[in-house]
């Protein structure tokens, strides 16, 4: 079973994710995608901590999936929490170091490629180990264009996992003002 919640920044997708993962009443693994990297994202990370029970075991990760199977938090568990995919899509892009300003599009390509390739080997990894995972992503495309390459570089190819991981997914829900709808 493979979920994805979406919606908007605070519209409620990590409680409704945490809720559903709890309900299932199976062992839960949170798989973190966010890097501590300011105040503001420590304090966001310490909160998103305590909102979840003590007993989850987490991993905190957002590449290199294939080294999960060799993980006792990865073993133990028979339901993955990834918060969040577009997390994960910025660190992937900021770790690519291009030059956002002056790149060719080949290279967006290529990166967008690899960008992929790590969503692909994750998804791979939990269906060979049976396990159930439930993806909680922002959805970008409703805001304004942003003004900079790399915001607009960033948007799309967001978009683009939003779409794929949708299509492959048993479920999806947008959530709206704490509010999840049942979308797929």
């Amino acid at each position: 079973m493979m979920i994805v919640v979406t919606g908007g920044a605070r519209s409620g997708k990590s409680t409704f994710a945490e809720k559903v993962a709890r309900e299932s009443n199976k062992a839960v693994t949170y798989l973190a995608t966010a890097i501590a990297f300011d105040d503001g994202m420590k304090d966001r990370i310490k909160k998103h901590k305590n909102s979840r029970p003590s007993h989850w075991k987490t991993i905190e990760k957002y590449k290199g999936f294939n080294s999960l199977k060799d993980m006792d938090a990865f073993d133990g568990c028979e339901y993955i929490l990834l918060d969040c995919m577009t997390v994960l899509v910025s660190n992937l892009l900021l770790d690519s170091r291009l030059d956002f300003d002056k790149c060719e599009m080949e290279q967006v390509d290529e990166l967008e490629e690899s960008i992929f390739e790590e969503i692909n080997e994750l998804i791979k990894v939990v269906k060979e180990h049976k396990k159930d995972i439930i993806i909680v992503t922002n959805e970008l495309g409703m805001g304004i264009v942003p003004p900079y390459r790399m915001g607009r570089v960033f948007r799309d190819i967001a978009g683009r996992v939003n779409q794929y991981i949708a299509s492959i997914a048993d479920e999806v829900y947008f959530t709206v003002s704490g509010i999840p709808l049942q979308i797929k």
